[in-house]
């Protein structure tokens, strides 16, 4: 169970923008411009899930004592250009919810059209509002639910979504998202 749920939370992440569905690569006119990279000194290679959000802070937001953080498998997708990674966070060995961080390196693309996309391509999936890029929500056959975002880190575009029980509601997932965001 616990290798299932990282392995659809990475899944999530990479394929939500791979084929069709992927951000945006087409060059943009010198009309229109560029996303500024972000002022975070962070590097994009360096973004540890584990590290971006604490068991402590997802055990606060589950109401649940003890999480314990473990890191997930890598995730890379050669047709997206997906780099991801992932921490799931466990309670007596069993998953409580996973963070997966993926990166698109060499790649241009929009927070706002990454989270676009993933909108698209998710059934009866939402817009979660607070985010300044977006944010959406959504659960999907698994009967898992999602909570995605996106932001450039170091001008690489990064997608970042927490996947938990299908109960889990926009509300309890949104604060573990910013945390995530607001670390990286």
């Amino acid at each position: 169970m616990r290798t299932l749920a990282v392995v659809m939370v990475a899944f999530a992440a990479l394929t939500a923008c791979s084929s069709g569905d992927q951000p945006s690569t087409a060059p943009s006119s010198s009309a229109a411009p560029k996303p500024a990279p972000s002022s975070k000194p962070a590097s994009a290679a360096a973004l540890d899930p584990c590290a971006l959000l604490p068991a402590e802070a997802v055990s606060k937001a589950l109401f649940l004592d003890n999480l314990k953080a473990v890191p997930g498998p890598v995730q890379d997708n050669a047709a997206s250009g997906g780099k991801a990674r992932s921490c799931e966070y466990q309670l007596d060995g069993k998953a409580a919810g996973a963070l997966a961080v993926t990166r698109y390196e060499g790649r241009e693309a929009k927070p706002a059209d990454m989270v676009a996309s993933i909108k698209k391509a998710k059934a009866g999936a939402q817009d979660v509002a607070g985010f300044p890029n977006g944010a959406v929500y959504y659960v999907d056959e698994q009967k898992t639910a999602t909570l995605a975002s996106a932001e450039l880190v170091a001008g690489t575009p990064v997608l970042i979504n927490y996947t938990g029980p299908a109960k889990m509601k926009p509300e309890q997932i949104a604060p573990l998202v910013k945390t995530a965001l607001d670390a990286s």
